[in-house]
């Protein structure tokens, strides 16, 4: 401010400005709205924009069970297979896995004390105790392909697998292996979503809600048949000293089998408890939501598990061949093919062994397909197309080494990074073609797998 030569102080000018004053009005909101926030830091920006996908994350693998269509193509895909190979070595049976095999069941007795493996076979010696566990994983194998109360099947399948194969452990060809790790992971699992019994009378048990006020529920008396004559069978095995409910020989570190085998009765109870059709069920539906988003967690984690397995298996099987001196110069398909164990078609494997060029594509196709499965799983197309090829390698396996079995536990692991849409397309192809079959029959069209959060009808006890 000026000030004249007395002192005092210069009178106002209007419209006049002090020296570095912003004029009026420059920068100023609009009249009524707040002034703007100054831009954050990048650094909160970037926090913010991961917390938010934090939460996404948390509510996408909550709210429901991903894959239902591929979780439940892998529980077709195993189940098949074991009851095929069952059912294949069923005129040699006792000498596999019973009595009257080399593998006695002293030498049984003997491994399983060293190795603490789980198998039911070992609880007695007899015969007939042998061809109950036998005839048990055949129907439990055949009941959750058709996907009837896989919870509990998926629990007896288990079961049968690893009773068999703890049993004579040095039977198999590979595919034994797969077959026993995802019978374990099957459990946790909600593999009967699609494709299923189950889901079938969901479907008509969600009709019947809606055209009825009492609705198509009330007493699941097979359900919980099965529930008492399991909970019956655990109570004589626990009270007999053959599961144990702490230690190492359980399926989870420090947890015995009666640990977890009882935990699971229990959840199903549980289960069946909060989501049965009755007076007062409004009060009961937190404890569903609850036991829902649990359930969907553990579904999605036992997925990836299984899909981590797979890239685990093609990861370490690429790498140790590529330290193999015959797979490093592009030989070692030619000797497999001119063994006789692995020639159930002589003249095919002469054929392919009789041409260098071949076996070195085959050799080195083998290794780089099994080496950069895992890394092509950031890019979908390239991905299905290296699935393919995997499965086509494998369907070449079944029929040119003789090895069905493992080809197909191994294409089973694959199809669970099968896309979807193709799935789905392939489910419709089925249901046309067995709809043609029915002929006059009337068809229920497939309903795709709704979210877990949505109003779903009543479940069963152990279904």
């Amino acid at each position: 401010m000026t000030q004249p030569e007395n002192g005092s102080p210069a009178p106002a000018v209007p419209g006049a400005r002090r020296p570095g004053e912003r004029p009026s009005g420059a920068g100023d909101p609009p009249s009524g709205e707040p002034p703007a926030a100054p831009p954050r830091p990048w650094p909160r920006r970037l926090l913010s924009r991961a917390d938010e996908a934090v939460v996404r994350g948390i509510v996408r693998v909550s709210d429901r069970a991903l894959g239902p269509y591929q979780s439940a193509v892998v529980r077709i895909g195993f189940s098949f297979t074991w009851l095929v190979f069952l059912l294949f070595e069923w005129p040699h049976r006792r000498e596999l896995y019973g009595p009257d095999g080399p593998w006695s069941w002293e030498l049984g007795e003997r491994l399983v004390a060293s190795n603490h493996a789980f198998t039911v076979l070992l609880w007695s010696d007899s015969a007939v105790w042998f061809e109950a566990v036998y005839a048990l994983a055949v129907l439990s194998a055949a009941a959750l392909l058709a996907g009837w109360r896989t919870r509990t099947m998926s629990v007896l399948f288990m079961v049968g697998v690893l009773s068999l194969q703890n049993r004579s452990v040095f039977m198999g060809d590979g595919g034994d292996n797969v077959i026993h790790l995802m019978a374990m992971y099957l459990v946790l699992t909600r593999c009967g979503r699609v494709w299923s019994l189950d889901a079938r009378r969901a479907r008509r048990s969600a009709a019947g809600d809606a055209g009825s006020a009492a609705g198509a529920g009330g007493a699941d008396m097979v359900g919980i048949a099965l529930w008492s004559v399991l909970g019956a069978v655990l109570l004589v095995a626990t009270a007999g000293g053959r599961l144990s409910w702490f230690g190492d020989d359980g399926p989870v570190l420090y947890l015995g089998w009666a640990t977890f085998l009882w935990g699971l009765w229990l959840v199903y109870g549980l289960w069946w408890y909060v989501t049965r059709p009755a007076e007062g069920r409004a009060g009961r539906e937190s404890a569903r939501r609850l036991m829902d988003v649990l359930g969907n967690i553990v579904h999605n984690a036992a997925l990836l598990i299984i899909m981590a397995e797979v890239c685990l298996i093609y990861a370490t099987a690429g790498w140790y061949k590529i330290q193999g001196s015959r797979w490093q110069d592009g030989t070692a398909v030619y000797y497999p093919l001119h063994l006789d164990y692995f020639s159930p078609w002589p003249a095919l494997a002469e054929v392919l062994g009789s041409s260098g060029l071949m076996v070195m594509l085959l050799t080195y196709g083998t290794v780089i397909a099994q080496v950069a499965f895992p890394f092509t799983l950031f890019n979908r197309r390239v991905k299905n197309v290296l699935l393919a090829v995997m499965m086509l390698e494998h369907a070449s396996i079944a029929v040119i080494l003789g090895l069905p079995f493992f080809s197909l536990a191994m294409i089973a692991a694959d199809a669970v990074f099968l896309p979807t849409v193709f799935l789905v397309w392939l489910g419709a192809g089925v249901s046309r073609t067995a709809g043609r079959l029915r002929r006059g029959r009337p068809r229920e069209p497939e309903e795709p797998a709704r979210p877990s959060g949505a109003d779903s009808p009543a479940r069963t006890l152990v279904g």
